[in-house]
C-alpha cells in the first residue's frame, strides 16, 4: 500500500513538472488566441456599431426625419369668400308701353349692342307717321314750286318762306314719330350672350319693369367678396391675390383690382374686387375664394407648425446635431398653410427634426 502511494506521487509529481515545462508555451498560444478574437469581437462591434447609428453606450436610439433649412420666400393671407360676376350684367327694360307683337332672338345667343330684340305694338305711331309723310310730300311738292317761282322772280317771298317753313315743320314732327318708332324696339344695351328669355308674344311691358331678358357679357368678368372691417389696414388696392374656382376647378395669381374705402355701417365690412381673364369655363355667380397677401418675406425661414413645441415660457424645435437632439428656442411670426416663419432661433443649413418627435428629449441619440 505504501509502495502503491509512493508511486503515486511520483507519478503525480512527474506530471506538475511536465505541465511546468509546457505553461510557457501554451500561455503564448492562448494570448494569440485572445488577440484573434479581440480583432474578431472589434470588428463586430464596429458593425453593429454602423447599424445602430453610431450608438456605443447601449441607450436607445430614435429613429427621426430631418429637414433641412434654408432661406425661401414667405407669404400669409387673408382667406375670404366670393362670388364670379360680371362687369356687364344686364336685365334689359323696355323704353315704352306696349305689348309684344314679335321676339327676334333665343336664350344663348349672342347679340351686339343695338340689335333689336323683340318689338312692341306700335300701329298707331305707324299709321300716324304715313299720314304725317303723306302731309310732308305735298309740302315738299309745293315748296319745290314756290322755289322755282321764286327763283324766275315770280310770287313773292312771303309765299317762299310759308312753304319753306311748313315743309321743315313736317320734317320736324316726323323725325320725332321715328324717334318714338325707334322706342318700340326692345334693343341690346351691351354685346353679349343672351343669358335669359323670358318675353312673350302678346306679354304686356312698361318702362322700368323687368322684361325677362338678361344679356351678359362673360368676357369681362370679376370676383366680387366683403372683408370685414378688421381687415381695412391689410387689403388695399394692388395687392396679390390667389383666385380659386373649385366648380371648375382652376386658379389663378393677379391683384386685387378694387378695395373700397368706404366701410358698410350693416355689415361693417368693405368690398374687394379681382377681375378674372375671359374664360368659357368662368360663369357668373360661380363660388371663390380670395387668398389675398397681407405679408410676404423674400429671405425667411419657414417651419412645419406641427414640428413647433411649447413650454410654459417659449416655444421650441428640436435639431439634429452630431447624432443627437439639440432643443432650440425659438420666436415665430406670421403662420400660412401650416408654417411659420421663424423670426430668431434657426438659420440656413439647420437639420429640423419633423418627425418622431413623441417623447424626444435634449441629447437623445437619434437615426436619421
Amino acid at each position: 500500500m505504501q509502495h502503491t502511494m509512493k508511486n503515486l506521487t511520483i507519478i503525480v509529481a512527474a506530471l506538475f513538472i511536465a505541465s511546468c515545462g509546457q505553461a510557457p508555451k501554451d500561455k503564448r498560444a492562448e494570448l494569440e488566441q485572445l488577440k484573434k478574437e479581440r480583432t474578431e469581437i472589434s470588428a463586430r462591434i464596429a458593425s453593429l456599431e454602423a447599424e445602430l447609428g453610431g450608438d456605443q453606450s447601449g441607450t436607445e436610439v430614435k429613429e427621426v426625419a430631418v429637414t433641412e433649412l434654408s432661406e425661401a420666400p414667405f407669404q400669409s393671407y387673408l382667406e375670404v369668400q366670393g362670388k364670379v360676376d360680371a362687369e356687364e350684367n344686364v336685365q334689359v327694360t323696355p323704353e315704352m308701353p306696349g305689348s309684344v307683337t314679335a321676339v327676334y332672338v333665343k336664350v344663348g345667343q349672342n347679340v351686339s349692342r343695338g340689335q333689336v330684340l323683340a318689338q312692341l305694338d306700335d300701329k298707331v305711331l305707324r299709321q300716324n307717321i304715313a299720314q304725317l309723310q303723306t302731309q310732308l310730300d305735298l309740302a315738299a311738292t309745293v315748296f319745290n314750286r314756290q322755289k322755282n317761282l321764286w327763283e324766275q322772280k315770280i310770287g313773292t317771298e312771303v309765299q317762299f318762306l310759308t312753304a319753306k317753313t311748313q315743309k321743315e315743320s313736317l320734317e320736324k314732327q316726323l323725325a320725332v314719330l321715328n324717334s318714338q318708332a325707334a322706342m318700340y324696339k326692345v334693343k341690346a344695351p351691351i354685346s353679349g350672350s343672351v343669358d335669359e328669355m323670358e318675353l312673350k308674344i302678346g306679354q304686356a311691358v312698361s318702362p322700368g319693369m323687368p322684361s325677362g331678358i338678361r344679356i351678359v357679357n362673360a368676357n369681362n368678368l370679376k370676383v366680387k367678396a366683403q372683408v370685414a372691417d378688421s381687415y381695412a389696414g391689410r387689403v388695399s388696392q394692388g395687392d396679390e391675390v390667389h383666385v380659386s374656382l373649385p366648380d371648375v376647378p382652376d386658379s389663378i395669381s393677379t391683384r386685387v383690382s378694387f378695395a373700397s374705402r368706404v366701410i358698410d355701417p350693416v355689415s361693417r365690412s368693405f368690398n374687394v374686387e379681382v377681375k378674372l381673364p375671359s374664360k368659357k369655363s368662368y360663369r357668373p355667380n360661380m363660388l371663390a375664394v380670395l387668398k389675398i397677401v397681407d405679408y410676404e418675406s423674400r429671405n425667411a425661414i419657414a417651419i412645419p407648425v406641427n414640428s413647433i413645441q411649447k413650454s410654459e415660457t417659449s416655444e421650441y424645435v428640436f435639431v439634429a446635431e452630431n447624432g443627437k437632439a439639440k432643443r432650440v428656442n425659438i420666436t415665430t411670426g406670421k403662420i400660412s398653410d401650416g408654417r411659420a416663419e421663424v423670426l430668431t432661433g434657426l438659420k440656413a443649413g439647420d437639420k429640423l427634426i419633423t418627425t418622431g418627435l413623441q417623447d424626444l428629449n435634449e441629447g437623445d441619440r437619434i437615426k436619421i
